[in-house]
C-alpha cells in the first residue's frame, strides 16, 4: 500500500492544475489569478494540485504582517486531491510545497489561506501543518441560487465573476439585494477561518493581529468536517483539507499522466 511519503511535487501548467481542481475540489471552481501550480504525483500519476497566487483583495491582507513587501506573501488559492492518494497526502504535500517556495522564492515571507466552514471544513490540515489561526468570522457572503449553484455575493462587483453572473442570470446594473429578492437566493450559514504560515520566522514577530487558540473554533460554533457542522469531542478528525481543499469529486477521479 502506498504511503504519503512516496508522493512528490512538481510544477505543472495552469491548465493541468485547473483540470485537477475541477475534478477534485468540492466547489468544482478554479481560482482566478493563481500563478504558481504544483502537481501531486504518485507512481507517475498526478492526482492532486496546489495553487498559489494573490488574494482577492491584497490591500486588506498585506497589513496582517507589518513590513511585508507587495510581493512578499501568497495566498493558497486551491488545494484539491483525488481519493486514491494515500492518507495524509495533504499534509505531506503542503509541507513539501512550503519548502519549495521557501527555497525558490526567498522574498516570500508568509502564506495566507482561508478555511470554508460554510461548505467544507474548518482547516484541520492547516492546523496539522503549522499554520496559525488569526480570524474566525461569520461568513455572510455565500448564497445558494434557485438553480442550486453556490456563489459569493462579490460576483456582482468582481470582473472575474462575469461568467458566473451570466450563468446565474445576474442582470447588468442590478444590485445583489435586488437579485436575491427577484430569484429567491438563500444565504448559507457558516464561518470563514483565516490561517497564516510563516516561511520566514522573523515575519511572525511582525504579525499585527492576535493568534487565536484552536479551541476557539468549537467554542464559537465554527467547527466543520466534510461539510457537516460538528462537535470536536469524540469526532473523527482525520487528515482533510479545510477551505479550498477537499478530496473527491468524481469516482474514479481522473489522473494526469507523467513520466516523472
Amino acid at each position: 500500500m502506498s504511503e504519503a511519503k512516496q508522493i512528490h511535487l512538481a510544477p505543472i501548467t495552469r491548465g493541468d492544475a485547473e483540470k485537477i481542481v475541477r475534478a477534485c475540489h468540492y466547489s468544482g471552481k478554479t481560482a482566478f489569478g493563481s500563478f504558481l501550480h504544483f502537481g501531486v504525483f504518485l507512481d507517475g500519476k498526478c492526482g492532486g494540485a496546489i495553487q498559489f497566487g494573490p488574494p482577492v483583495d491584497k490591500r486588506k491582507i498585506l497589513p496582517l504582517v507589518k513590513g511585508t513587501g507587495w510581493n512578499g506573501f501568497l495566498e493558497l488559492n486551491r488545494m484539491a486531491f483525488a481519493d486514491w492518494l494515500p492518507r495524509n497526502s495533504e499534509s505531506r504535500a503542503l509541507s513539501v510545497a512550503m519548502r519549495l517556495i521557501r527555497n525558490t522564492y526567498p522574498h516570500i515571507e508568509w502564506v495566507v489561506s482561508f478555511a470554508d466552514a460554510t461548505q467544507c471544513g474548518d482547516g484541520t490540515i492547516y492546523r496539522a501543518s503549522g499554520f496559525v489561526l488569526t480570524q474566525i468570522k461569520e461568513n455572510r457572503s455565500m448564497w445558494r441560487t434557485a438553480s442550486g449553484e453556490v456563489v459569493a455575493d462579490f460576483v456582482s462587483r468582481q470582473l472575474q465573476g462575469e461568467n458566473t453572473r451570466k450563468r446565474i442570470g445576474f442582470r447588468i446594473g442590478e444590485s445583489w439585494a435586488d437579485f436575491v429578492k427577484r430569484t429567491g437566493a438563500q444565504r448559507l450559514p457558516g464561518f470563514q477561518l483565516r490561517y497564516l504560515y510563516f516561511l520566514n520566522s522573523s515575519a511572525r514577530s511582525r504579525l499585527t493581529v492576535p493568534i487565536i487558540p484552536f479551541n476557539e473554533i468549537e467554542r464559537r460554533g465554527a467547527a466543520m468536517y466534510r461539510g457537516q457542522a460538528i462537535s470536536r469531542a469524540g469526532s473523527d478528525t482525520k487528515d482533510t483539507a479545510g477551505l479550498q481543499p477537499a478530496k473527491g469529486g468524481s469516482t474514479p477521479t481522473p489522473a494526469l499522466q507523467s513520466d516523472a
